[in-house]
């Protein structure tokens, strides 16, 4: 039997507020000492009371709005009653039947067409402490619980655990062009959910969903939902039958292992919280948020492509970072529209391969926009070529110096005196006899071994083009 995969994300991420959401407690707990930024608020103390963080709410409206969401006139939060080590009051501060989004959308890049993923809703909820398991015990770092947590929900729309990565990358990159959240996954500040299911193929009736908890990485989504499908399809074949329950993600064996049977909503026991009063929403005041709202990746990918002449591939991966976009918007505005291609190839190429090398951010490099053009600029003079180019880049990407600089300081300047170039030529050819034979017998690649060799004699500083011109006259080929 052919079986349709049917997928559906919950994302966490938190928000990039100075404090926690119920109270005024550091929301910076990352590199601080187990249990310092705490407070009877979110110790879940008797008799305290929780004060709503008002950028937790605008950050979530942001987000629901760059979502394509509703904003309702009226919101407000609900207990969500649960007992787990790590949720100090035993109950959750979270949002229930009155999302502060609802009924959104995006888009992702699927096989070639835009496909459209619907969001049922964007709400707001209080992080749980984070518990440190040992062999014979845990412990409990109180420093996350109360640190503002925006959920979004998708709806069962996603077919392919391909279509979830895309899914996650593009709501990732929005959350960080709004400046809302890190979206570091690693640092556990963005975090999913996946529930999937099969159904028969051209079938409306969905089997049995399964969820898959805390999900830290786009390689575990991707992973762990092709497992799990391989895993259901197994499980009907054979004739047997799955039940409703929460998987966890196991990426050493590469499985999925049973956690608990799934919980409903009512087995939450959702109320209103009777601590919190309502939010009521003034349009002038959601108008003027949208307003605000940035330049979105997809909008600026499409403006780079018409704009710049960029190919959808540069356009693509320079708007997934709002920081790269910035930087090569920076660096056409100094260079010219007619250097965009040539400043995106350096920024693709090895800048980014030295990037990737120091794992750095963009926004941390030390070579900066203009420096990046001045280096252009000299190729294009020709007083560097070649090797060059490269030793006098990795030079400026580590020192943070000039171009013109580095080209001085270690005698990089481009040869182009036909005289010094001959005298190299003439001492390379004399030198590779064989090479020349093979040349002269027909062998094209002989001569490219000859002029490399001419660069190598110079440290990369030899006029190429003169090199093969001063070559050709020599060979009697010209």
């Amino acid at each position: 039997m052919d079986y349709e995969t049917i997928i559906g994300l919950e994302v966490h991420a938190q928000l990039l507020t100075k404090s926690k959401m119920f109270c005024s407690c550091g929301a910076d707990y990352a590199s601080a000492l187990p249990n310092t930024h705490v407070c009877p608020v979110c110790l879940g103390m008797p008799g305290v009371l929780p004060v709503i963080n008002r950028k937790a709410i605008e950050y979530t409206v942001m987000t629901a709005l760059a979502l394509n969401c509703t904003i309702p006139r009226y919101t407000k939060f609900d207990r969500k009653n649960y007992c787990y080590p790590d949720l100090m009051k035993g109950y959750q501060i979270s949002q229930y039947d009155a999302p502060i989004g609802q009924n959104g959308w995006l888009t992702i890049d699927s096989k070639l067409t835009k496909k459209r993923i619907n969001i049922t809703r964007v709400h707001l909820e209080e992080d749980v402490a984070k518990s440190w398991h040992r062999s014979d015990y845990s412990l409990i770092d109180v420093n996350r619980a109360g640190v503002p947590l925006m959920e979004t929900v998708s709806e069962p729309d996603i077919r392919s655990p391909e279509e979830a990565r895309d899914y996650l990358v593009k709501l990732r990159n929005i959350l960080r062009y709004l400046g809302v959240s890190t979206g570091n996954m690693e640092e556990g500040s963005f975090r999913c959910d996946a529930n999937i299911s099969l159904r028969p193929s051209g079938s409306k009736k969905l089997f049995t969903k399964v969820e898959i908890k805390n999900l830290n990485s786009f390689k575990a989504v991707y992973q762990a939902l092709k497992y799990e499908v391989r895993r259901q399809k197994k499980v009907y074949e054979e004739g047997g039958k799955l039940i409703q329950e929460t998987r966890g993600w196991k990426e050493a064996e590469g499985v999925t292992v049973a956690q608990r049977s799934k919980e409903y909503a009512n087995d939450y026991r959702y109320f209103p919280e009777p601590d919190l009063p309502p939010v009521i929403f003034d349009k002038i005041w959601i108008d003027k948020i949208k307003a605000s709202l940035p330049e979105l990746p997809e909008a600026k990918r499409e403006r780079f492509m018409l704009q710049y002449g960029l190919p959808l591939y540069d356009a693509g991966v320079l708007t997934a970072s709002g920081a790269l976009a910035d930087y090569f918007e920076e660096g056409v505005k100094i260079a010219g529209c007619d250097k965009a291609k040539v400043v995106s190839n350096w920024l693709l190429g090895d800048f980014n391969r030295l990037l990737n090398l120091e794992g750095m951010d963009i926004e941390n490099a030390r070579v900066s926009p203009a420096n990046l053009v001045e280096m252009l600029e000299l190729i294009d003079k020709g007083v560097i070529s070649g090797p060059a180019t490269k030793t006098v880049f990795e030079e400026m990407f580590q020192t943070g110096k000039h171009a013109s600089d580095v080209v001085k300081d270690k005698g990089l300047s481009q040869i182009s005196n036909e005289d010094e170039l001959r005298t190299v030529v003439k001492k390379i050819i004399e030198n590779n006899a064989k090479s020349v034979a093979d040349f002269k017998a027909g062998k094209q690649q002989a001569l490219m071994f000859v002029i490399g060799q001419v660069m190598k004699a110079t440290r990369g500083r030899a006029n190429p083009a003169m090199v093969k011109d001063i070559l050709m006259e020599e060979l009697g080929e010209k």
